[in-house]
């Protein structure tokens, strides 16, 4: 299932690492964070090698919904309580500087990527919730509002309105960005030793290395593993169902998003956490709404998307940890990576040149606050579920009871195993512990995939890795 954006825009490929090289910056990751940040360094005079395990934009970037907004959903409320104004408004102008960026580099490069200027919306179904975050919104400088009547096929007590945002085609806008870049790609990375970034092609010896792989692998120092989950959502693009108006996101759990290119409408929602999907029925839920609320649409293409939320809500972009003072991370991105990606360039560039940034200390990594508390709690929790389910649950179902088509954590040969069984019974099985710290995979019947309930890795049907932070393949079983 790909994208409208992959299916619209193709990158040229890249060679792969050619042995070993010296840089000024090593990036790893060649999504949005990561061009992007190598982009900045390499204007502001830096050497950078950008290391991609995949293809260019091949991970998330190729599937959001590219919406570049300083809205993220009902926040400011929430950081102003949490953090104090003062931070909130930090936030705050970090985002509308990201998004000012944007529009100096499309215009300067005349970077064609369908740039369109559009007002984002947050609807809901409590009024006195949405005009408090309006007047938050307000109180930090932003140009928002409550509208009481919101263009919307399905009811809402009303929306806050944030004006002159904007959305674009990201894969356009990426392959312009890195054409004059260094990227090596097909070339995972193994482990980062000190300075070294090493691989199976090379070593990549750099002053300074950044972490813009999604989700970070080297989970000591750091412990991100215990600090970020991560969640899934879907989107249908539909032909024939009208224009959005703006761009829209729901402000409580099961609501949609959506937002148009190019006459199709897309419609995304079914958000949950990854591993979390046993029963299925996340696109036949958009199905549904779509020909209820949509009547005479057709799916045009359908994809997902998965996105790093960490314990209280704002990204880690900085110093990867104390002991590593030459070690980046830009992380956390809570389905907004459009501005937290610039933001994370903007931020690792003054970083990484000796420069101050005001940002800095909110973003930081190291940041450890009462809210961050509570969500390491919450995350340490999943892991231990995960883990109990892997070492002590035992399957009910025998693989012989999995129907065709299907696949299952159940009892074969009298052990534990991932099986999947293809429409004519062919079967292949698949250890069920994640290799990265080893809780229970589940089954995914939505995408056909083994995804981990701890920390978001996924895997196909054949246990081929998709991504992490998990690096190597499932174990088959014989």
């Amino acid at each position: 299932m790909e994208s409208i954006w992959s299916q619209t825009c193709e990158i040229r490929p890249r060679e792969a690492l050619p042995g070993d090289i010296k840089t000024d910056v090593a990036v790893i990751g060649a999504g949005l964070a990561g061009i992007l940040t190598a982009a900045a360094l390499q204007e502001a005079g830096c050497g950078v090698a950008v290391l991609e395990a995949g293809r260019i934009a091949s991970g998330q970037t190729g599937n959001t919904t590219a919406k570049i907004t300083c809205q993220h959903g009902l926040i400011y409320h929430r950081l102003i309580r949490s953090f104090g104004k003062d931070r909130a408004l930090l936030y705050a102008e970090a985002n509308q500087t990201a998004a000012a960026e944007y529009r100096r580099m499309i215009s300067s490069r005349s970077i064609d990527c369908d740039f369109e200027e559009r007002d984002s919306f947050v609807y809901g179904n409590d009024a006195a919730l949405l005009r408090r975050e309006a007047e938050a919104a307000c109180a930090l400088g932003l140009p928002a509002s409550f509208v009481k009547n919101p263009a919307l096929p399905f009811p809402a007590a009303g929306a806050v309105r944030c004006q002159s945002q904007a959305q674009f085609h990201p894969l356009k806008f990426i392959k312009a960005l890195a054409e004059p870049l260094t990227v090596y790609e097909t070339t995972p990375v193994l482990r980062v030793d000190g300075n070294a970034v090493v691989t199976k092609r090379g070593q990549v010896q750099a002053r300074h290395i950044v972490f813009a792989c999604h989700f970070p692998f080297v989970n000591f120092p750091g412990l991100y593993f215990a600090r970020m989950h991560q969640e899934r959502s879907y989107v249908l693009a539909l032909e024939n169902a009208g224009p959005a108006r703006g761009m829209w996101v729901g402000a409580e759990l099961g609501g949609y998003s959506l937002r148009d290119w190019k006459g199709l409408l897309l419609l995304g929602g079914g958000s949950h956490r990854c591993g979390e999907n046993s029963r299925g029925g996340r696109y036949g839920q958009l199905r549904r709404l779509a020909a209820d609320r949509f009547p005479g649409s057709r799916i045009a293409a359908c994809w997902s998307a998965q996105d790093c939320v960490t314990a209280d809500s704002v990204p880690y972009i900085g110093l990867y940890a104390a002991g590593r003072p030459r070690w980046y991370v830009a992380t956390g991105f809570r389905k907004w990576g459009m501005t937290s990606s610039m933001v994370s360039a903007l931020l690792l560039r003054d970083l990484i040149c000796g420069k101050k940034n005001p940002w800095a200390a909110l973003f930081a990594p190291s940041r450890f606050g009462p809210g961050a508390l509570a969500g390491v709690i919450e995350e340490s929790g999943h892991a231990i579920k995960g883990l109990a389910r892997h070492y002590f649950h035992l399957p009910v179902q025998s693989c012989g009871e999995l129907p065709p088509g299907r696949g299952g954590v159940v009892r074969r040969h009298g052990k534990k195993a991932g099986l999947y069984k293809d429409e004519n019974g062919r079967e292949t099985a698949v250890s069920t512990a994640c290799p990265h710290l080893g809780c229970q995979l589940e089954w995914n019947p939505d995408e056909l995939s083994w995804d981990c309930p701890c920390h978001g890795s996924r895997f196909d049907r054949q246990g081929k890795l998709i991504s992490g932070p998990a690096q190597t393949d499932l174990p088959p079983l014989r």
